[in-house]
């Protein structure tokens, strides 16, 4: 296959993915889906912070808003010569289409847009409004994206009551797993504090690597809650640990060390680190520890939203999906505080950040029509 021309959804994916649009550039991606909604009567607004491109469309002014979000931005290619085709040249091969952000999520982006357009088309009149809020920051700081939409929107007394966001949710095949939520996620950056000497003589020493010793295999030990109806258990994850001066008879005056706790709706990050620091004052060690909140665990309980997206699913693709909190942190956390029902339903993510990354050209199809069925059960 060299050509699609029958289908629009396809001809503007390959049109996103000429861009090069290495987060935080949004590379113009945003001008060309705001060329197709302001004729449809949406109010189009760009909203920068810093390097950050982000649009916010809306068309209605009535309750209640169904927003749809995404983002425009992709990781890196890594070495170009390593894909097949070019990253940046939309290549179709065996029924899929390939390059970087066909799968995360320019496909997801594409279909919005012709579900939206073919919705509008036969409910010019529909109920409430539809919205957009598309960013260019969400595989990067993610720092003047949804996030700062958001406090935009807050601030200025904008509600958003159901949102989907179209990130590639499906494992195996279009619409197998529907995600109703997150874990949050929580890093902890600690540094132990020691008396650097030699090995020979430790009680002129004090080695933070024998400090740290019982506290991390108290951290490791605990269960940290056994989960719920929704999410799994809370994990705890060292991820790196420094010490040493590069002599084999120096002890060293310090460690370093970091470890993320994914965690479920059990907890809070105050909690969390409450507990945290509660195990490391009971211990004799001297330490400073910085923390890092990437998101709160968000949850979309079964209800309007998300009644409609599993309706959907079961009409579009005939089968009933999985309702899932797994996976990584998503810009769901940011949305979702703000009082909005949050799902996340896309392609399938099998090949998102890797090199010859892709998606069916049926699939992409298909999630047009599950966007637009769902456009049509709730507004």
């Amino acid at each position: 296959m060299s050509e699609v021309t029958d289908y629009p959804e396809i001809d503007l994916l390959c049109e996103l993915l000429r861009r090069k649009s290495v987060t935080p550039d949004d590379a113009g991606c945003q001008s060309i889906l705001e060329r197709r909604l302001r004729p449809l009567g949406f109010h189009c607004e760009t909203l920068q912070f810093g390097d950050v491109t982000n649009l916010w469309a809306r068309r209605g002014s009535q309750s209640p808003v169904l927003c749809f979000a995404g983002h425009t931005d992709v990781v890196p290619p890594g070495d170009s010569a390593q894909w097949n085709s070019d990253p940046f040249e939309p290549t179709f091969k065996d029924g899929c289409l390939y390059g970087r952000g066909a799968a995360d999520m320019k496909s997801g982006l594409a279909s919005m847009i012709v579900a939206i357009e073919r919705f509008v088309a036969e409910y010019p009149n529909h109920d409430g409004s539809i919205a957009l809020l598309i960013t260019s920051d969400e595989e990067g700081r993610a720092r003047d994206g949804t996030l700062r939409v958001m406090q935009t929107l807050v601030e200025r007394d904008e509600k958003i009551d159901l949102c989907v966001i179209g990130e590639p949710s499906s494992q195996d095949k279009l619409g197998d797993l529907v995600r109703i939520g997150r874990r949050g996620s929580l890093s902890g950056m600690l540094t132990v504090k020691g008396i650097q000497g030699h090995v020979a003589y430790p009680q002129l020493a004090d080695n933070p690597i024998r400090r740290f010793a019982p506290v991390l295999a108290e951290l490791h030990g605990i269960e940290w809650d056994q989960g719920n109806n929704y999410f799994p258990a809370t994990s705890f994850q060292v991820v790196d640990i420094r010490s040493g001066v590069g002599a084999p008879n120096v002890t060293p005056a310090e460690l370093s060390a970091r470890f993320n706790f994914r965690y479920s709706t059990v907890w809070d990050h105050e909690s969390l680190k409450k507990r945290v620091h509660e195990i490391f004052d009971a211990h004799d060690i001297d330490y400073e520890l910085k923390w890092h909140l990437s998101g709160e665990p968000f949850l979309t309980k079964p209800g309007k939203l998300v009644d409609a997206v599993v309706q959907a699913v079961r009409e579009q693709c005939g089968s009933e999906p999985e309702l899932s909190t797994g996976g990584g942190t998503s810009d769901g956390r940011f949305i979702s505080p703000a009082g909005v029902d949050v799902v996340e339903l896309g392609p399938v993510n099998a090949s998102i950040h890797k090199i010859d990354e892709h998606v069916k050209v049926d699939d992409v199809v298909k999630l047009t029509g599950l966007y637009q069925r769902i456009l049509e059960l709730l507004l």
